[in-house]
């Protein structure tokens, strides 16, 4: 099992200057990296292959392992005895990545991400409508990222509420039922961006009806595909839902199964920011050397969380740019960027383009 230095959660979620943050996780991920080196075959062979030496390297040195790899191979850093859990990805097409989690791996990362959502939302909980429907958490066969989403961020909520049913059609008295009794609290709502807009603000808007939910923060992320097709930019987005909802703060996050726990938060002014658990680095997409702050290359998410299998650094299929680090006028310290779309012609992974 692998060991870390220290106690990863104590660590202040967006309070550790440049310096501190990248000496933790230089020291951290070359770590992991070594334990994976040593448990893990088809890593092992991939490193081989590269010729990677360990020695006098830093964090961004490090060989990422393209997302699509997941899809391929049960990359495992574990004996088949040990697997707490098995987490698979959404897409509508293609083969889901396959994640294996240990019982260790799995209460980490959900502690992880309890820190994280409590940075935005405090500690007390509110009560919650889910942009889903109920029976999206029960389907068999491996805990998918959306179920996942919904099961993790319901520890935030009570009173909750499926603003869907079993069909993924609205609920009417179900949702009107609940912004009459709430409307006067504070709310989360919760769901990822194309079933929210297509199956929940253009049903509520087809049917005339608004709701009077001023002190809701909706939290919301992936699915932007699907939303590129029909046109419908972030502000579109946002600007529909304060007609349909009220002046609801909207936060849109970046995240993905391979890296479960670890998501990236939207501020108020619009950028997604790294937690102190985690960073980004930006690519160039012909021949992998980093990129200059400001330019737009492939995504590279790398996380000190990933122990049961080699998911600490992964090359994403996604195109984004570092806007900066430790400036963002919103306060909080460590890189913030902005996501571009998709690679043209890549295979879809999309933890939430998932409803048809």
């Amino acid at each position: 099992m692998f060991e870390y230095q220290s106690d990863i959660l104590t660590l202040p979620v967006y309070g550790l200057k440049k310096a501190e943050k990248q000496a933790f996780l230089n020291q951290t991920l070359l770590d992991l990296s070594r334990y994976h080196y040593q448990h893990s075959a088809h890593y092992k062979r991939l490193i081989d292959c590269s010729g990677f030496e360990f020695e006098q390297k830093t964090a961004q040195d490090l060989i990422p392992l393209a997302a699509r790899l997941f899809k391929d191979f049960e990359l495992s850093s574990i004996e088949s005895q040990n697997v707490f859990r098995q987490m698979r990805s959404s897409g509508t097409s293609g083969q889901a990545s396959k994640i294996v989690l240990d019982a260790n791996s799995a209460k980490r990362q959900s502690q992880i991400l309890v820190k994280i959502l409590q940075a935005w939302l405090g500690k007390q909980r509110r009560p919650m409508l889910l942009i889903d429907s109920a029976s999206t958490i029960k389907i068999g066969g491996g805990m998918s990222a959306r179920a996942a989403g919904l099961q993790g961020l319901s520890f935030f909520g009570r009173n909750h509420c499926y603003a869907l049913d079993d069909n993924m059609q609205l609920d009417v008295e179900k949702v009107t039922e609940f912004a009459e009794q709430f409307k006067h609290e504070p709310v989360l709502i919760f769901g990822f961006t194309f079933i929210v807009w297509q199956q929940f603000i253009q049903a509520l808007k087809a049917k005339n009806i608004q709701l009077s939910l001023d002190n809701a923060i909706l939290i919301h992320g992936g699915g932007w595909k699907k939303m590129q097709e029909q046109a419908v930019s972030d502000e579109l987005f946002r600007e529909q839902i304060k007609m349909q909802l009220g002046n609801v703060s909207v936060h849109d996050y970046y995240g993905m199964v391979e890296q479960t726990g670890t998501i990236y938060m939207q501020c108020e002014h619009g950028y997604l920011h790294t937690p102190v658990w985690s960073d980004v680095l930006i690519r160039n997409p012909q021949d992998l050397t980093l990129v200059k702050q400001g330019d737009i290359g492939l995504i590279q998410v790398n996380s000190v969380l990933a122990t049961s299998y080699p998911g600490h650094c992964i090359l994403t299929e996604d195109l984004g740019r570092i806007v900066g680090e430790d400036d963002c006028q919103c306060g909080r310290l460590g890189k913030y960027f902005t996501v571009h779309g998709r690679v043209p012609k890549a295979q879809v992974r999309g933890c939430s383009d998932t409803f048809a």
